[in-house]
Order: structure tokens, then sequence, then C-alpha cells
């Protein structure tokens, strides 16, 4: 019946497919990418809420910093750049020293109380910089990348961008945009293609059938991320890994619906006998990867929630494609042979060796995990987009010279809030300095700002001239971004000193208890920032938990032993373990794409244990021998998922070519983890096994039973490193389907 159908309608399935292909990539071409730091936290957090509610008040902090050399421009060449500037569609204000000098002095402060004011904020200490600061417009937040690009080409147009350094929350997002759009990761996902394309012609020597499994990934993954789109679903820099992932998953579906369908060309029907014996562990394998996958949705960053739901569906697509579009490519370009696996020669000459110093892998593994359990005591997390850039990044290096020479861009905004009472703009006045002076006496404080800074110290003693200076102050309430709510709200902006040793959470939690009892309320970046340090860190070991528990469970069912299903977990947990123990160990932070990495890893590394496990389970219920069992599993199921491991590792391994840090470190860790946990499924696993009792049954039957029937299954056991295609067909046709 079901190779009646691919028969008939195979051609016209991938026809279908490949109509469809250029409506898929157009729309997955177009899907938008949004890499804006503030929507990392749910809407509904407090500390979301503080600061969309200031940006209704004040507007976003995000500004872009301009570095000018003040020795090569004077200030003519440099007020015309300001004006340029500010002229721009995406920028709403755009202040010089020379404009803020003027604002400060028509406002009765003293020349050195201006030049005080200035230094380290707007002129560097030596006064060999300048800095310019573009306050970003409702448009200018819209679209950041074209932002800054059009203020790059201003300095470009007055011949200042080669000396100019750019710095600002828009700067570092726009250079996210375009490190983390899909045509920048082009070049390493072209890379993973060829890869593939290699080790599939390596393993088929077949090019037509080769090229058409390629095909089928990138028609997957173009499917997915069309789906998202029409979803009204956005990319970001977290997800463009996913196009990796999507391949892998499909590519391996794909595989072993070939290893079978070779195997079974000396039946009457060998596509629907493939089909039957391919469907349930692919369909096991989809289901324990979706698990970890789904687990990521109960964090509360919002790029980790959208990847775990993207890659779920990735996954799930990957399935059908390579369930249902794989039959249809092998009834018109039949698949004959398979190269042969000289990997069971390896398994049959060491299997036996290893099994024999099971105690001696078992009590080392024990001692290294113990280690590796007090190095995730010192595991932390860390956010720092800076960190996401390439070392030799001209942001990079932009951003750090403007913070040597000027001013951290990232802030603490404090908000003074006085509507509950009627004070008179002067004490207000005098309260928002008092409160300025505590925070700025903070060690971890390097400037502050407020719209206290553009009025003098001293108001004039005579009313007269007093109120003719708040008339004057009055007068440019709309170029102040200080105040607020006719001067009910007052803004002090805390700019963070980059080189301090407090963290930004300490500091934060510091200036809260420095003001309790004041109507003040903090935000800003930084405390995002800082919230979703800490969900990272909750939804690491949220999500793997989460994941642990549920794929231990459906272990232990499928199984249907509640002792060796949980010995089966433990070598998928040892490697995860060890890997983020070692970062631990040596200092080193988990990010963003790392701390997803956990989960991934675990529900793909299982699939492996399933099929040991299910090999092991059918030979300990005839022999009822753990040794024999073990090393008869380890003989059937070793090569093909050293195969498996070494594809989805070298498509994640593709992954650290990207110049974008979360994609590179994320490929990184999800290769070493399943390369680890290769380890425990094939050497610390059997040796596990080894030490579960024999049976009663075996022990009744005695040793000459349990060694005839290990040498009755040897037999029927073909020779993974001279196996003829004829034998391996006769052994696939013993495997049961249940």
């Amino acid at each position: 019946m079901v190779s009646k159908f691919y028969r008939r309608y195979s051609l016209h399935l991938l026809c279908l497919a490949g109509l469809l292909f250029p409506y898929l990539t157009y729309k997955a071409e177009t899907l938008p990418t949004n890499n804006n730091i503030e929507t990392w936290l749910q809407t509904d957090t407090a500390v979301r809420t503080q600061y969309e509610d200031f940006k209704r008040h004040f507007g976003a902090e995000e500004l872009i910093l301009i570095g000018l050399d003040s020795r090569a421009n004077d200030e003519t060449l440099i007020e015309s750049v300001c004006q340029r500037v500010e002229q721009l569609p995406g920028i709403r204000k755009c202040w010089s020293p020379a404009r803020m000098q003027a604002l400060m002095d028509e406002l009765g402060v003293s020349d050195e109380e201006i030049a005080d004011r200035l230094k380290g904020l707007a002129v560097s200490d030596d006064g060999r910089m300048i800095g310019l600061v573009a306050l970003l417009s409702q448009d200018g937040l819209a679209d950041r990348t074209t932002t800054v690009h059009a203020v790059r080409e201003q300095l470009e147009y007055c011949q200042l961008y080669e000396d100019a350094n750019l710095a600002g929350a828009p700067v570092v997002i726009a250079e996210l945009d375009r490190l983390g759009n899909r045509s920048s990761n082009k070049v390493f996902f072209g890379i993973t293609l060829m890869i593939c394309l290699l080790l599939l012609w390596y393993a088929l020597r077949d090019f037509k059938v080769t090229v058409l499994i390629l095909a089928l990934t990138v028609w997957a993954i173009h499917s997915t991320l069309t789906i998202i789109n029409l979803a009204g679903g956005e990319m970001n820099f977290i997800l463009d890994a996913l196009p990796v992932m999507i391949l892998i998953f499909t590519l391996a579906t794909s595989v072993h619906f070939l290893h079978y369908f070779v195997a079974s060309h000396k039946e009457k029907d060998p596509l629907s006998r493939a089909i039957q014996l391919a469907w349930r562990p692919c369909c096991l394998a989809m289901f324990t990867t979706a698990i970890g996958l789904v687990s990521l949705t109960i964090s509360d960053i919002v790029p980790v929630k959208q990847f775990g739901r993207s890659a779920t569906l990735g996954s799930v697509i990957a399935l059908v494609t390579g369930i249902c579009l794989t039959p249809a490519i092998l009834t018109l370009f039949p698949l004959r042979k398979l190269r042969a696996n000289y990997l069971g020669e390896f398994f049959t000459k060491r299997g036996t060796w290893l099994l024999k110093r099971s105690k001696a892998v078992v009590y080392t593994s024990a001692g290294i995990f113990s280690v590796a359990c007090v190095g995730l005591v010192q595991l932390e997390s860390k956010i720092d987009p800076l960190d996401f850039l390439p070392k030799g990044s001209k942001v990079l290096s932009d951003v750090r010279c403007i913070q040597r020479n000027l001013t951290n861009t990232e802030s603490i905004e404090a908000i003074v809030d006085f509507r509950d009472r009627e004070l008179a703009f002067v004490e207000k006045l005098r309260r928002v300095r008092k409160i300025e002076e505590w925070i700025r006496n903070h060690p971890a404080v390097w400037h502050t700002m407020s719209g206290a800074d553009f009025l003098p110290n001293e108001l004039p003693n005579d009313p007269l001239e007093r109120a003719r200076l708040l008339n004057r102050a009055q007068a440019h309430h709309e170029e102040n971004d200080f105040l607020s709510d006719a001067d009910q709200l007052w803004r002090i902006s805390v700019r963070i000193h980059p080189d301090s040793t407090y963290t930004q959470q300490r500091t934060f939690d510091d200036l809260v208890a420095m003001t309790a009892g004041l109507p003040i309320k903090f935000t800003g970046m930084a405390p995002l920032l800082e919230r979703a340090q800490q969900e990272i860190f909750r939804g690491f070991w949220n999500s793997f938990i989460t994941a642990f528990g549920i794929i231990t469970l459906v272990m232990m069912l499928a199984l249907r032993s509640f002792k060796v299903g949980a010995m089966a977990m433990f070598p998928n947990l040892t490697p995860i373990f060890l890997v983020f123990g070692t970062l631990g160990w040596i200092g080193f932070p988990v990010d963003i794409g790392m701390m997803m990495s956990g989960s991934i890893a675990l529900g793909i590394a299982v699939d492996g244990t399933f099929h040991f496990m299910i090999r092991y389970r059918e030979q300990y219920e005839q022999t009822g021998d753990s040794f024999w069992s073990a090393r008869h599993a380890l003989l059937q199921t070793g090569p093909p998922i050293v195969t498996a491991t070494v594809i989805a590792s070298v498509g994640m391994l593709a992954l650290t070519l990207s110049s974008f840090g979360p994609t590179m470190r994320f490929g990184f860790l999800m290769m070493t983890m399943l390369l680890t946990a290769l380890l425990g499924d094939l050497v610390l696993l059997p040796a596990l096994l080894c030490f579960r009792s024999t049976s009663r049954r075996a022990l009744k039957q005695g040793p000459h039973y349990q060694t005839q029937h290990s040498r009755r299954s040897s037999q029927n056991q073909p020779d993974f490193g001279t196996v003829q295609l004829s034998e391996y067909s006769e052994f696939v046709q013993r495997i049961p389907v249940k």
C-alpha cells in the first residue's frame, strides 16, 4: 500500500516540494529581525514595566555617542557635523560640548562649573577627545540599524569617519543585527552543507541521492522559517543557530531511513519494510529531542522561549520531511549499496576489553563526576552585549576607546518622583542635588547627570533674578531630557565605571539601599541586563532539570524498569555536568547561547542511549546475563551511534566559524557535549550495566547456557568490519518491529 502510493506519486511529491521552494525561500529571507535587548524580558516583569514607564516619560535612554579628536577639528566643523546629524530622521536632538556650554551659560552657570561638568562626559580629561550626543527619535528606535548607518554616512561625508568613534546601545544593536542576520551566517552554513555533502557522498557513493537529501534539509529549514514568518515571529541572533539544527535533525532522519532501505533491498517490498523499521525509532528520537527543546520555553528570556518553540517546530518538520520525502527520492533513484562500516571491527576488538575493566571505568567516572559537581557550584552567568562582538570588531574598539576617554554608555536611571508632594521648583532642585551627591559617592559610580547640572550651584539671592533664571530654564523645557510631567519627575542618569569591581546588580542594590525611604525608582538598560542575567542562570537549571526529569520518566517507561532507566540516564548526566563543571572551575560564565545547550544536548544525546538500551534489554531478557547483553548491544549499536554523533558534531562545529559570539560558543559547547556524551553511551553505560546482577533464570541455567547462548547471539550478530550487504540485510530482517 505504502510503496504503491510512492510509485504513483513520488514525482508529484518532489515536484510539489520544488514548486513551493521559491515561495518558502522568499518568506524565509524576509523574516524580520529583532535584536532589541530590552525585549529579552517579558512585559509583565516588574523591571520591564518600570523601564517602559521610564520611556513614556523621558523617551528611551538610547543615544549614539560620537567621539571626535578635538585637536584635528575646529568648532565650526564640529557644529556643522552636529547640525547634519540632528537633521537625520532617526535623531531628535544632537548635543555638542559647545551647545551644552551655551545652554549652561545662558542659565547662569559659571565657566569653571561648566568646564568641570563637561569634563569626563562630553570632553575627555586631557581635552583631546570631545563627544557628540545624538538622541534617537521614535523613528530611530524603530530602525536603529538604518539610523546608525545614516550617522556613519554623515561622518564619511564630513571626512571624519576614519577618526571617529561610535558607542551606545543603538551602535551595538546595529552591529548585532549585522553579525546575526542570515546573510552573514550563510558562509558557515554553506560550509556545513559542503561537509555534510562529502560525508553523505562518502557513505552513499550516489551523487544524485546525496544532493537530493541535502536539498530536503534546506527545504525543511525554509519551511520552518516560513511558518515562523507567517505566525508573526521574528529572527534574532539566538535563532541564528536554528538552520544548522534543523539540517542535523533532517539529515539524521534521512540517513536512518537510507540505512534501513538498503538493508531491506531483498524484501519483496523494501520501501514498506524500511518505513516499518524506521518510523518508530525516528519518532522516539524526535520526541526526546523535542522534550529538551520544549523545556527551554519555561525560561523568562524571550529569545530563549522563541528558540525553544521554533526548534521544536523544526524538529517536527525535519521528521516529517525525512520520513515522507526520502522514500520518494529512493523510489525514483533506488540506492543499492552502502559503504562498509569499519567501526564494527573496533568495537569487536575493544568491546570485551572495555567491559572487563568496568569497575575501573565506573570508579574513574565517579571521581571525575564529583570534581565536576564542585565546579558547578562556582558556575556563574553573564550578559554583556560587548562580549557578543568579535575581538577585532571596530565597534568594540570604538566603545572601549570612548569608555577610556569619555564615559560609559551603560547607565542606571534614577527617577525622583515629586507628584505626591507640593514643592517649589527650588526645593525640588535642592533635593535632587542632594540625592545626586549621595549617588556619586558610591565607589562604582563614575558620572552622574541630571537637570540640576544645567543650573548654577548657587541660585541668585534676588527673587527677581531668580525668577528670570527659572523662566529661562522653563523656556528650554522641551530640550531637557531630565524633567517630565510638569517638573514632577526628575531623572538622574548614573554612569557606572567599566573597570569597577562591583557588579551592576550589587551597584543597583546598593543604590536602592542608600535611597531607601525616598521617592526614587531605579531602572535603565543596566538593570534589565542584570535581571536577564539572573533569569538565564535560573532558566538554565529549570529547563535542564525539567528536560532531564521528563526524559528519565520516558526512559523508565520504555525500559519498564525504574532502576535500569535511572542507570541509563546517568551517563547522559555526566558529560553535561563535566562540561559545565569545567566552565565553573576555569571561571568562564554562561551566556544566553550557552545556557540553552544543556537541555538541547541532553535531548539529542539520549537518542543513542535509547538505541543501546533497547538492544540491551532484548538480549538480557533472553540470556539474563548483563555482561554479554551489554557486549551484544555495544557491537550492534556502537557504529551507528558513532556515525550519528559525528554528523551532529560536525554540524555544530560549523557554528564555531561564526563571528557572532553566542553562536560560536553555542556550537562549540554543543559539539563538546555531544562527543562527551558519546563516551557516556559507549563507555560508561556498558560499564555500569556490567554491575547489574545476573538474573535467577540465567543462574539456574548455569554458565554453560549463558556461554552457549552468547556464542549463538554472536554468530547471529554480523561483523560490522567485514559485513556484506546480503548478510546485513538478513540481520535487519530479524529485528522485531513492535
